[in-house]
């Protein structure tokens, strides 16, 4: 009897250290010719996630470090027309609904990490058009030295954070940054270092923090959407054109400096702004129920 019960023990022991293993994985495009774009199409259901920059010549190489595997991400990636076309998809076979995201939002901790890590490594000698989605988890984007083109972000319930670390700008224009949170918290710093033409950020419960640490070098169109959350805006100095026009209910809060001029419409202009200027910067900010801070 004892050594039956020492038996399943040891069964069950070795079955619970076999769930909780971490299997290593590295995908690598080895191809360094014969594109001018790299297509980034990275797909997961959960995890915290790195995007950076990496001094390996390959244009993209992806680490990841997965517990309680299901099934393996599948890679796949190819040359036409020009473009590197990379797509790397983790599909949910956990089958968690949204309660159970729910649950992951307001009751895990800070070190949680959502079973998986995964590194995306790109490389500043090629030019990229970013196409991500998140669904559980947190994600921070490094994307300092990185040439970008476009930039598309989408996340069930993962928190976002977007950095240039290095203070160094986007070395081409970026037509447009698409950032998209159903419930969840966009941290977005030096967004003045983007170089972008149009920025869309959407949030349809949460908070989105928008910071511009610099004066623009060209003229921008910012769009900040929430249904129910917050929008924070930080400014740079007076020597930045802007305009901010908010749309909002009675169930939202808007503050204002006070030095910013009312042209009517919920309409504000800086001391700076000039609607000929060339580096104009214009705002368009609705939030439905919560509030709208400008710093």
């Amino acid at each position: 009897m004892l050594n039956r019960l020492s038996l399943l023990l040891c069964l069950f022991f070795g079955w619970q250290a076999n769930t909780w293993a971490q299997l290593t994985k590295e995908f690598k495009v080895e191809e360094k010719y014969g594109f001018s774009l790299v297509q980034v199409d990275f797909n997961i259901y959960k995890g915290t996630s790195k995007i950076v920059r990496h001094i390996d010549d390959s244009p993209i190489k992806i680490n990841c470090e997965l517990s309680k595997v299901n099934i393996l991400p599948d890679f796949s990636h190819n040359i036409k027309d020009q473009v590197l076309y990379s797509e790397l998809i983790h599909r949910n076979v956990e089958s968690e609904n949204l309660g159970k995201s729910l649950s992951y939002k307001l009751f895990s901790s800070q070190n949680d990490d959502f079973d998986h890590k995964w590194t995306v490594n790109l490389n500043s000698n090629y030019l990229y058009a970013l196409n991500f989605q998140f669904g559980i988890g947190k994600a921070h984007f490094d994307l300092s030295q990185l040439p970008i083109s476009n930039c598309h972000i989408k996340s069930a319930s993962a928190d976002i954070t977007l950095d240039y670390s290095k203070k160094k700008a986007n070395s081409v224009k970026m037509d447009t940054m698409h950032i998209s949170i159903n419930m969840g918290t966009l941290q977005a710093n030096h967004l003045n270092l983007t170089n972008a033409k149009y920025m869309l950020f959407e949030a349809n419960y949460g908070s989105l923090n928008l910071n511009f640490s610099e004066s623009m070098p060209e003229s921008s169109q910012i769009y900040a959407t929430v249904g129910a959350g917050k929008v924070d805006l930080q400014l740079p100095n007076e020597n930045q054109p802007a305009i901010v026009k908010i749309k909002s209910t009675a169930m939202c809060r808007t503050s204002i400096p006070k030095h910013w001029k009312d042209i009517g419409n919920k309409t504000y202009v800086n001391k700076s702004y000039d609607e000929k200027a060339e580096n104009l910067l214009s705002l368009m900010i609705d939030v439905s129920v919560g509030s709208v801070t400008i710093r």
